[in-house]
């Protein structure tokens, strides 16, 4: 969760977090970790069934939603679209996209990606891209970021 939290800071209103990695890879807790460092008060879960989940988040001390999208069940981007969750990419708020290899027509260019890599019971490789600033801030002290 340190790792998102460290995301979190470096983030801008309308920006995408597009979420890849297989189940149990970590990316509903990596999520709470990024609520967390947006001041997000709530139990973070994963929203499956529901789609979307919105949080009242905080970023530079303004009031901003955190949208947690889970595309898990969806069968690509005509879904998404179905949804109506892709209003809340690039609305303003910070949207979360969990599975984002299943609707990768909806997930914006400038998306910031993570993939989340299993390598054992208790350990996860994470690959983050997304604006050289964020990287930095994020690698600080966890590693490396690409």
């Amino acid at each position: 969760m340190a790792l998102g939290e460290r995301l979190a800071r470096g983030l801008r209103p309308g920006a995408v977090v597009a979420l890849y990695g297989g189940l149990g890879a970590g990316k509903t807790c990596f999520t709470k970790g990024v609520a967390r460092g947006l001041g997000v008060t709530e139990n973070v879960t994963s929203p499956t069934y529901t789609i979307v989940c919105e949080y009242a988040a905080s970023l530079d001390g303004r009031s901003v939603p955190m949208y947690h999208i889970d595309a898990y069940r969806l069968n690509g981007d005509g879904d998404f679209e179905n949804t109506g969750a892709p209003e809340f990419i690039g609305s303003g708020g910070i949207a979360i996209v969990e599975w984002s290899e299943r609707v990768p027509g909806s997930i914006p260019a400038d998306a910031i990606t993570v993939k989340i890599e299993i390598t054992g019971p208790q350990s996860r490789v994470f690959r983050i891209r997304g604006p050289e600033a964020l990287i930095g801030a994020v690698a600080g002290n966890a590693g490396r970021g690409e």
